[in-house]
């Protein structure tokens, strides 16, 4: 089974990197087919564009333009990319990065499919970091890159301890985002007092249920900006009111405006 070292990825690299025990890449994934392989360091995959099938020991996703996907070091997987450009950024970890933050490199075991939007806006920021390159880079990265962590060691923590409708009401958030939702209806389809729900939800995805509900819409929209649809359109799939909301929700959530993102994406 082939190892890749630190920094390799299969197909065209067309950016990379390093600092303080970080590498960044920016490729194309150019493989129809990617065979078994791991790689040495830990990392996340980020989907800018496209869609590939990736596999592992557990199980197999599909993955679209905005998913978020973490490896463990040597944690081996394959890969299925269609005849359509697809685009990866990659977030390696080595060892040293792991000792110098005081964090086990095994506190975080396996391959998961990132799909809290809260995780998937912080890796959102790392790529636009990335791509500003200024003098906070580092430090900004440093900083997300932190945060991503400790909201992954609590959720794998304590995934077990969770009430059912958590669960539940996640993937109804997910399936339904773009609609009109309200606590009472919520609150029957789970089974649970609105009260509860409106008291608990922010213990378990640390903000309110509108918040929550922005980041899936600003999420979804990452995934079209770089597409021929307008900004109106754009913000009409996403489940915003019109397009100033978008504009607004999105600066507040990514610091810059859908426009300035999709320049980024350009570079």
């Amino acid at each position: 089974m082939k190892s890749l070292y630190n920094g390799e990825f299969f197909g065209r690299t067309n950016e990379t990197v390093r600092f303080d025990g970080l590498t960044i890449t920016d490729t194309e994934y150019t493989h129809p087919y990617v065979d078994w392989h791991y790689h040495e360091n830990a990392y996340f995959t980020f989907l800018l564009q496209g869609n590939m099938t990736e596999g592992n020991k557990k199980e197999t996703y599909d993955c679209q333009a905005g998913t978020l996907l973490y490896h463990h070091w040597e944690d081996a997987h394959y890969n299925i990319k269609p005849d359509i450009f697809t685009r990866g950024f990659h977030l390696e970890v080595t060892e040293n990065w792991f000792e110098k933050f005081q964090m086990s490199k095994d506190s975080i075991e396996g391959s998961f499919n990132l799909k809290n939007p809260a995780l998937k806006l912080l890796m959102y920021k790392i790529f636009k970091e990335a791509k500003l390159n200024d003098l906070s880079f580092e430090l900004s990265v440093h900083e997300l890159l932190l945060n991503i962590f400790s909201e992954l060691s609590g959720k794998v923590q304590n995934s077990d301890k969770k009430p059912g409708w958590v669960k539940k009401i996640d993937e109804i958030l997910h399936e339904h985002f773009t609609e009109k939702l309200s606590l009472t209806d919520l609150s029957k389809t789970i089974d649970i007092h609105p009260v509860h729900l409106s008291r608990d939800f922010q213990k378990h995805f640390q903000c309110n249920l509108g918040d929550y509900i922005r980041k899936l819409k600003i999420n979804k929209s990452l995934t079209l900006i770089n597409s021929h649809r307008s900004l109106a359109e754009v913000a009409l799939e996403c489940g915003f009111a019109d397009q100033s909301h978008f504009i607004r929700s999105f600066r507040e959530n990514m610091g810059i405006t859908p426009l300035q993102y999709k320049n980024l994406l350009k570079k």
